[in-house]
């Protein structure tokens, strides 16, 4: 079976260039003019011959497409560019809540081509880790079991290991809400409030992780996989994640490079607005939204949080 990949980012390539030693893959992009095969978004990568890059839809054939595009941009491509793409395997690989649906990728991949099998490839991963052959392991959440197993054999590498659940809604969520967190962790770390706080956060985040996803029907075992708590502590511990990134700025009164796609950040929004129709109760979520929007100072943020109720754990 081909592969197409939608979506030149950093993320995007990595993938396609593992999964062009297997056979032949399409990636597309916007600007592909890359000069020595290499993408300026993932330098001293070089781009194998077997990798077919394109600006052109037309040329994304494939039978299973991966779809490497932001969260809050993945709606808009859809709305253009779906019957171009339904009735094929669609693999969404974006981490986020859309915000003007409040749903997940996959809800909106399945809206837009309803004859298409979705999927969504997720988990603890950098673009570099995954470029360079580094061993990886990753979900793949597909409600059809037999087409998981198919796309678990067809996307799965040497270094690249997928492990597939039919939790769909727990796999995007897992993956969605770390980069909240991640924000809160970074913000903490750039205040400095020290690693005691940091621990703290992303302990109490990873409850409000379950809990949201529990709301929305996810199976918890889901969020402690993989897809949610392996996620969680490598965006919460380095400073390869843009959204712990974003938070150090935050923490630290510093500007960010603008321009930079940070998911947690219109996630955060998101999750706001969720949680009062749900009735769950997420602080460090809402927390984040408050300093992502610049309601919330950071000098008054742990004061938010630690003037909340003293409560069995």
């Amino acid at each position: 079976m081909s592969v197409a990949v939608i979506g030149a980012g950093a993320f995007g390539t990595a993938l396609a260039v593992v999964l062009a030693a297997k056979g032949p893959v399409t990636l597309w992009g916007r600007d592909v003019a890359w000069s020595a095969r290499e993408n300026p978004r993932l330098p001293g990568i070089a781009l194998p011959d077997s990798l077919r890059l394109t600006d052109r839809l037309a040329d994304c054939t494939a039978e299973t497409v991966l779809l490497a595009l932001p969260a809050q941009v993945l709606g808009g491509f859809l709305a253009a560019e779906a019957p171009r793409l339904d009735g094929r395997r669609l693999v969404s690989c974006a981490k986020g809540i859309d915000l003007a649906t409040l749903t997940g990728p996959s809800a909106l991949i399945a809206a837009a081509c309803p004859r298409a099998t979705v999927a969504v490839l997720t988990g603890p991963s950098f673009a570099a880790d995954i470029a360079r052959g580094l061993p990886t392991a990753l979900t793949l959440a597909c409600a059809d079991p037999g087409a998981a197993e198919a796309l678990q054999r067809q996307l799965s590498t040497g270094a690249l290991r997928l492990y597939r659940t039919t939790d769909v809604t727990g796999a995007e969520l897992g993956g969605a809400l770390k980069n909240v967190i991640a924000i809160a962790a970074g913000a903490a770390i750039g205040a400095g409030y020290g690693d005691s706080a940091r621990a703290s956060v992303v302990t109490r985040g990873f409850a409000e992780m379950t809990r949201l996803a529990a709301a929305l029907g996810a199976r918890p075992e889901t969020l402690a996989g993989l897809s949610g708590l392996g996620d969680l502590v490598l965006t919460c511990t380095s400073e390869q994640s843009r959204n712990f990134r974003y938070g150090l700025a935050l923490g630290a009164g510093r500007d960010f490079a603008a321009g930079t796609t940070v998911e947690g950040a219109a996630t955060a929004r998101a999750v706001a607005a969720l949680a009062p129709k749900l009735g769950v109760e997420l602080p460090v979520s809402q927390l984040v939204a408050g300093l992502a929007e610049g309601r919330v100072a950071m000098e008054h943020a742990l004061d938010i949080l630690l003037n909340r109720p003293l409560k069995e754990e």
